[in-house]
């Protein structure tokens, strides 16, 4: 995405410290970027119901209303990408932060560059809810239905909420029902980045999804686990 594709794109930035919030609007304004600036988690609530926001960068340690609530109660209503900063970097912080909701995690201090990086690589994703080649279709395993078309996911007739991210990981082994793909590749193809030790992100957002899509998350029909190679969606 050039800066010309970008801007009409906002992005909300939310922290309580008021230096990194105005450090990352720098940023995000060179690359063409719309900023708004909530400073907790109330804050950037408001600032949702009054405009369109198509990302939002939120901090997890923040006073009356935390980045994991704020999340959780963003999630009710919208599916917009969401990246999560903090200053902890230890593998449970994340699965939290990602359990909450969030489709990415970059701990403080991050370099500005790949923050930026990361912002364009979820607005891209966002714009075309992962896809992946041009030509559009839709993809079927039983009840479950996959629509390029019209970007969205169906079970036994009923649209399903979705994030991007879970989008593309629906998109991707739907198409390819049957095949078997391991954690890295997933990784590789949907969040278009090399894997380093992906299992935990991916196994959280495909925890989501079974949510979402399966009547039983514990013994699922259609989103399927084969034992020490990664994930298929099931042939029906």
């Amino acid at each position: 995405m050039n800066k010309g594709e970008s801007s009409t794109m906002n992005i909300l930035v939310c922290d309580d410290d008021r230096e990194i919030v105005g450090a990352i609007e720098i940023y995000l304004k060179n690359e063409g970027y719309d900023v708004l600036k909530a400073y907790d988690g109330i804050e950037a609530l408001d600032i949702l119901r009054k405009e369109d926001v198509h990302l939002i960068l939120m901090d997890i340690m923040m006073p009356r209303l935390d980045g994991m609530r704020t999340t959780m109660k963003i999630r009710e209503e919208k599916n917009i990408p969401i990246i999560m900063l903090s200053a902890k970097s230890e593998d449970y912080d994340k699965i939290t932060g990602l359990n909450t909701g969030a489709d990415d995690y970059v701990t403080k201090p991050f370099n500005p560059l790949e923050l930026v990086a990361r912002v364009k690589s979820q607005l891209r994703r966002y714009v075309d809810l992962g896809s992946f080649e041009k030509k559009t279709g839709v993809y079927k395993s039983g009840g479950l239905v996959v629509d390029e078309d019209a970007k969205a996911v169906f079970v036994d007739g009923v649209q399903v909420p979705v994030t991007p991210i879970e989008y593309g990981i629906l998109k991707l082994l739907t198409k390819n029902a049957g095949k078997v793909f391991s954690m890295e590749q997933i990784y590789e193809a949907v969040w278009e980045e090399v894997a380093y030790n992906p299992e935990n992100t991916v196994a959280v957002h495909v925890r989501r999804i079974r949510e979402k899509i399966e009547i039983n998350p514990k013994e699922p029909r259609y989103l399927k686990v084969v034992w020490g190679i990664g994930y298929k969606i099931e042939k029906i």
